[in-house]
């Protein structure tokens, strides 16, 4: 379950407030507003109150909850905020509700006044259900269940997509490029609007300085345009940093494109993307993706549970995405966004449902589900047969040739180390590898032996990423012994690019002759020992 204790805002709360929260959204340019809903389905509100944005009717700040009347009991569903700050909620019923910042008729009630207190916002969307609202810095979106999309608000870059750049005071259907189309997910960057359609297709309009609209250019649209780039892929999800774009494919693949300062696309380096380049390729499938527009940070999180998080993080620019200790991708902005807000309405209802990855993870050597024990190095590792059986085929055809009352109930390894055997295992039930690259190259070694394709490729990697001066021999001989051709070039050109250091190390003179006399023998053809 989500701790909203990470948020400081809710170290104002008892005890017993925490424990009645349902949903919860912390908010504002400082992360100083809260707005959350029971259990009863009462809401509150607390914190700072800039532009009224607390909905209490007042200016006034305050750190006891109070109670907005007006929204009790209407099953708030979804809510986003912009940065004047203002808010947009919507209801299981459909309904919109607006208050807050008003300067440029974010709100959506045809004025510039400040709201003081949550209104309906009718104009067009009073006969239509809304399930979805997205809000920017100064412009709001609303998702309708039939697949319409309105936006309304400043559209000073064309954000609202209505074909100019004035501002909309009342909602307006988003059409253009997007008639006839089915929308159904949405984002807002602080000058940018994003869209999915039902077949997969995304569509971006408005600022486009850093290429968050992944159109190949830095060109500002008025109108939705296509994100060409992406043909071939199906989109499931978008979001939207403050200049920056995340998209989710269906097959759990991940994209990222625009500005890049932070390092917020995940790249390795801070050079903004005019289209989208597609990031953790050598992770496993991703299932959900996280940004805020009031943010350079992105998180993800995969199939197994594990969540990464990159760009600015605590006022570092964290370049590639980071294996962190978090449970899911809400703690990433808890603890380290600038601001620390919430990047979605956050659910904290307790969830005991497990996914069939995790219920996996979960019985990964354990003792009371197994059914398989293999003894390495004198240590034991609970397995299943069946789990064995499907994911490996070195496995499937060394059971097949046990009659049932032949089987062992406990199979002696001594080919390989305990470390290495049981990252193989673990693998099988979490389609990841945690290793030191030393012992990877054991790994890769039984990757080999059996035939793991997929295995080798993310033991190269982790070698690859763990090379230094002093193991980059023992590497190099590694990928020769094992016909790792790529992982082969990789460790040679290190080895060239750090000839004077690595030529200093015991692992070179402890090279095997041969290998040593190959090497010496293509570096001076590369001119290596020019010197």
């Amino acid at each position: 379950m989500v701790d909203v204790g990470k948020w400081p805002i809710f170290t104002l709360l008892s005890p017993q407030e925490i424990a009645s929260i349902r949903k919860a959204c912390v908010f504002g340019t400082s992360a100083s507003e809260a707005i959350y809903i029971t259990h009863n389905d009462e809401v509150f509100v607390l914190g700072l109150n800039c532009s009224n944005c607390l909905g209490t009717g007042d200016n006034q700040s305050t750190i006891i909850p109070k109670k907005l009347e007006a929204l009790c009991g209407k099953k708030i569903s979804g809510l986003s905020y912009g940065s004047g700050p203002h808010v947009v909620l919507c209801t299981e019923d459909g309904e919109v509700y607006a208050w807050g910042h008003n300067g440029y008729s974010q709100l959506g009630n045809g004025t510039a006044n400040q709201g003081v207190t949550p209104v309906q916002v009718f104009t067009n969307l009073l006969i239509k259900k809304v399930v979805e609202v997205a809000c920017g810095s100064h412009h709001s979106m609303a998702l309708c269940f039939d697949g319409d999309l309105y936006a309304w608000g400043y559209n000073n870059c064309g954000q609202v997509g209505s074909g100019s750049t004035a501002n909309q005071p009342t909602p307006r259907r988003v059409s253009n490029c997007l008639q006839g189309k089915m929308v159904v997910g949405i984002a807002c960057g602080q000058t940018s609007s994003m869209a999915v359609v039902n077949n997969g297709e995304v569509y971006g309009w408005g600022y486009n300085g850093n290429g968050q609209l992944g159109l190949g250019n830095n060109g500002n649209q008025l109108t939705p345009c296509r994100v060409a780039a992406l043909h071939g892929v199906c989109i499931l999800q978008i979001a939207c940093g403050y200049a920056h774009t995340l998209a989710l494919t269906d097959e759990g693949l991940l994209y990222a494109w625009g500005a890049n300062t932070y390092g917020q696309l995940g790249t390795g380096n801070k050079s903004n993307q005019l289209s989208p380049v597609q990031i953790m390729m050598e992770k496993e499938r991703v299932v959900e993706i996280a940004a805020c527009h009031s943010a350079h940070t992105s998180a993800a999180k995969t199939q197994s549970g594990q969540v990464y998080m990159w760009g600015q993080c605590r006022g570092q620019s964290v370049i590639l995405p980071h294996l962190t200790h978090f449970a899911c991708t809400d703690d990433v902005f808890a603890c380290f966004a600038t601001p620390a807000v919430m990047w979605r309405l956050l659910s904290i209802e307790h969830e005991d449902f497990l996914t069939v990855a995790e219920s996996l993870k979960k019985e990964f050597d354990s003792l009371e589900t197994s059914d398989l024990k293999f003894r390495v190095d004198g240590k034991y590792i609970h397995v299943h047969k069946a789990v064995l059986k499907i994911r490996c085929e070195h496995f499937r055809t060394m059971f097949q040739s046990y009659w049932n009352e032949d089987m062992k109930e406990v199979i002696e390894i001594d080919q390989f180390s305990y470390p290495v055997y049981r990252a193989f295992l673990e693998y099988l039930y979490t389609d990841s590898v945690d290793l030191p690259p030393e012992d990877a190259i054991g790994l890769l070694d039984l990757a080999t032996s059996y035939c793991e394709n997929r295995l080798k490729k993310l033991c190269q990697h982790i070698i690859k990423r763990g090379i230094t001066v002093e193991n980059a021999f023992s590497l190099l001989s590694a990928a020769v012994r094992y016909d790792a051709e790529d992982l082969e070039e990789f460790c040679f050109k290190f080895c060239v690019n750090h000839l004077t250091e690595v030529t200093q190390t015991t692992a070179f003179w402890q090279m095997d002759g041969s290998l040593l006399k190959e090497f010496i023998a293509k570096a001076s053809k590369c001119g290596a020992f020019k010197n």
